[in-house]
């Protein structure tokens, strides 16, 4: 939400500067995510002054050009060679000195700097309207009036002024903070607690029988069909109504705040918006058929068009301003195509409402449109402020538009909101605050707050909460609004804090998550964070994450994120894409995340929801060029590398396990790493060409998606030893291996093992052949053994033994042969 330092000020003379003001608006709870000095002009003229022509004579060396000398105040004559025909002696002008930065109307910067021109030396430029961005004239000098003082600066002649714009991320539970008023009403109560001298003034609107009055049109008549929906309703007829542009005052307050004048009855709407919160609507008097506005709910499957030309289809909760014959309005949410206000309205029906929160909050999500009513009806609008809205409104519209009221200002109120009202216990209250500030400093500060003392003794209070604080229902919220005004940094830290101390599980599961991430990054990965709701539609065509098992948000807030993920691949491949798509195509991407399943479809407990954390992994691209080529080429074998990196460095065995073929819906080949007992520790491999085609990824995608809970099961079951450097060497020895396709790797490592567990320490694949000399269903396995003894050197007879068992043992059991 964006607020205007100089719209501020008129209801609060202060003279703190911005930058301290940020600072108070923080501390208050409106946390201030960004502040912005805005001109009317970029750098507003500085260093244009006014200034007097003292002599004009001819160029020399050319027919269009003047040679000037100049006072600007300075002193010093400054001789300036000038191209404009109507510059002349005794001449008042605005003059850009040297180091002079201008931006032309058409967006041209331009620096000042002295030069010579035709041999001639020239001092600075007088300017033309368009030269100085005030204007598009450049068909001569901009010649003052003759009482202009020379020597005065441009900003000051021509009153350009400078605005700071803070950007408050406005949290939902302070909607009465969203209007410059409500800003500078929390604003006043801080500084007159802290004893600053400062009013608070609120614009005021007399009353409606000093306006002015017209008779030639019958006012519109209201029909409350869900008070419901509509507690509150206020309406009122304008007729001679003159739809054109708004002064520059008004529309200069819109654009400081994002907002695009459209006409005078739109801006003032508009306006009063951002000047105390409270939404209003003007439709064409014209356009209501039967001169009837009817508040109701809508039919069931009956359509509306909106403003911006959506035909939409209504639900039989949403509710409706309609007139005698069609709806005209979705009530605090967005206005119909043929209701507003045109270049060609004459009258105006005016609507200050407030509407039921649930209901706008449910008709905005379900129709996805946030507006700025739907986002302060939705939160809370304040009932209290429909009369002053409406007084404000029609006052404006007399005043800019020549409007003239018909009849009287129609009240629909038939159940008055009452205030709340709360009982405080000044002990408990200061329990909460953690200090004892004393119960006469708790109602001083509800007092500058607005709030109304009903009573109050020495042990607490009763008050009644301001109609513009909805989210005020409790004590506790009462106390946050002391400790915003008293001020968090107030609250003294304790000498001593007490704390209970228990042993920690071991392993560590968030210590084993920050150092497998350290390892990813040190290994050139970055970590990813996604939304763990997503769009239920990539799930309709999976088998292995079938659609009835996705746990469905109720009320979603957009199509796109109406679901739970089932897995963290499909959120990666978005980031996949959007990072290709601004050409990083170079990728290494980790993530730990939760994934969420419903295990029993039709059950309606929380039990039959689940949640899983997992940790992903992905890679590609096609490598990072440097001076020698290119290096680092995503691959299934480099993804396959860092992720049995990662469960090595924790002691998990890899040989361990079974491994079988990843789904075929999620990866064109890949692999499955089950435990003892079938649990699945990871999937992993190259992604399938369908769900890349899904997200427009163009270039191979390499994922593992490791389960976490499984993974710490196993590095709970391993304890990794260090243990100092042997003293004899080690023996390295290779076998080329003829073997049936149906063998694995992990069955011959598993058989040498069997064969020899003390001299062995590792054995390793380094090639596989298939193909030339290679019968069919046959193929070669390159694999290296390493022995070692840690209390003597190997003899070679006693390696060639050893070797000899291992052959023979592959034999026997695999029906091997040495090629």
């Amino acid at each position: 939400m964006k607020i205007s330092y100089n719209w501020l000020k008129r209801y609060l003379n202060t003279e703190i500067a911005p930058v301290e003001l940020e600072k108070i608006l923080t501390s208050i709870g409106l946390e201030v995510e960004a502040m912005e000095e805005v001109e009317d002009i970029p750098g507003g003229l500085a260093g244009v002054v006014v200034g007097e022509v003292i002599e004009c004579s001819k160029h020399p060396d050319a027919d269009k050009l003047s040679l000037t000398r100049v006072n600007t105040g300075s002193g010093e004559l400054l001789s300036i060679v000038c191209g404009a025909p109507n510059v002349a002696a005794g001449q008042k002008v605005l003059v850009a000195t040297v180091g002079t930065t201008l931006t032309f109307t058409g967006g041209e910067s331009v620096k000042i700097k002295r030069s010579k021109i035709r041999g001639v030396e020239s001092m600075g430029m007088i300017c033309a309207e368009d030269e100085l961005g005030i204007g598009t004239s450049h068909e001569g000098i901009m010649v003052l009036p003759q009482e202009s003082i020379i020597g005065t600066s441009a900003k000051d002649y021509l009153k350009l002024e400078s605005d700071t714009i803070f950007e408050i991320g406005l949290t939902p539970n302070r909607i009465d903070a969203a209007s410059h008023i409500g800003v500078a009403r929390d604003l006043y109560a801080y500084l007159k607690y802290n004893c600053h001298d400062v009013t608070f003034n609120i614009p005021s609107v007399g009353d409606f029988d000093s306006l002015e009055r017209g008779s030639s049109l019958k006012s519109a008549q209201v029909v409350l069909e869900a008070p419901d929906g509509a507690p509150r309703y206020y309406g009122l007829t304008f007729e001679d109504v003159k739809v054109g542009q708004s002064p520059e005052w008004l529309q200069k307050a819109l654009r400081s705040v994002g907002l695009r004048p459209i006409n005078n009855v739109v801006d003032i709407t508009n306006y009063i918006l951002q000047e105390v919160g409270q939404p209003l609507h003007a439709f064409d008097y014209n356009m209501i058929e039967g001169r009837k506005v009817v508040v109701r709910r809508a039919k069931q499957g009956e359509h509306f068009t909106t403003l911006d030309g959506v035909k939409r289809e209504m639900s039989a909760d949403d509710l409706m301003i309609c007139d005698a014959v069609k709806p005209m309005c979705l009530a605090g949410v967005f206005g119909g195509e043929k209701s507003g206000v045109t270049g060609s309205t004459t009258a105006v029906f005016l609507e200050s409402a407030y509407f039921n929160p649930v209901s706008i909050r449910k008709s905005s999500k379900r129709h996805s449109l946030k507006t700025d009513a739907s986002f302060r009806y939705e939160r809370g609008a304040n009932p209290e402020i429909i009369p002053y809205a409406m007084m404000r409104a029609a006052s404006m519209l007399q005043e800019l538009t020549g409007a003239k009221i018909v009849g009287e200002v129609i009240k629909a109120y038939p159940n008055p909101i009452e205030r709340a009202k709360i009982s405080l216990n000044f002990e408990r209250m200061e329990d909460l605050i953690g200090k004892r500030i004393g119960g006469d400093e708790i109602l001083k500060i509800l007092v500058c707050l607005d709030y109304e003392i009903v009573s109050s003794s020495s042990e607490g209070a009763e008050i009644s909460v301001p109609g513009y604080r909805v989210d005020v229902t409790r004590e506790c919220d009462v106390v946050e609004d002391v400790l915003r005004i008293y001020g968090y940094n107030n609250i003294e830290l304790p000498q001593r804090m007490s704390a209970s101390l228990a042993p920690g599980i071991k392993p560590d599961p968030e210590r084993v998550r920050e150092l497998s991430a350290n390892l990813l990054v040190n290994n050139g990965f970055y970590e990813m964070m996604n939304n763990s709701l997503t769009k239920g539609d990539y799930y309709t065509k999976l088998k292995s994450f079938p659609a009835e098992n996705l746990v469905k948000i109720m009320n979603p807030l957009s199509s796109d994120l109406n679901s739970m993920r089932q897995t963290l691949i499909l959120n990666a491949l978005e980031v996949v894409s959007y990072n290709i798509n601004r050409q990083h195509t170079e990728l290494k991407l980790f993530e730990f995340g939760n994934v969420y399943s419903m295990c029993e479809p039709d059950a309606n407990s929380l039990g039959s929801y689940k949640e899983f954390p997992k940790l992903l992994l992905v890679v590609t691209g096609q490598g990072y060029p440097y001076w020698r080529g290119k290096q680092g080429a995503g691959s299934y074998f480099m993804l396959k590398g860092y992720m049995e990196a990662l469960l090595k460095r924790f002691g998990v065995e890899l040989y361990d396990m079974d491994y079988s073929a990843a789904p075929a819906d999620i990866f064109n080949e890949g692999l499955v790493y089950s435990v003892k007992g079938g649990k699945t520790l990871a999937m992993m491999g190259t992604l399938s060409n369908s769900l890349l085609k899904q997200f427009d990824v163009k270039q191979p995608v390499f994922a593992a998606e490791i389960s976490w809970d499984v993974f710490i099961s196993q590095v709970k079951k391993q304890r990794v030893q260090y243990r100092e450097l042997p003293k004899f060497p080690e023996v390295k020895r290779d076998l080329a291996l003829l073997l049936d396709e149906k063998i694995s790797f992990a069955d011959i490592r598993k058989s040498a093992y069997s064969v020899e567990k003390k001299l062995l320490k590792d054995v390793v694949l380094f090639d596989v052949y298939r193909g030339d000399k290679i019968p069919d269903g046959k193929k070669q396995y390159a694999v290296s053994f390493t022995l070692q003894d840690l209390e003597k050197t190997l003899t070679d007879k006693y390696v060639e033994d050893i070797m000899n068992k291992l052959l023979s043992k592959f034999g026997e059991c695999f029906g091997a042969t040495l090629r």
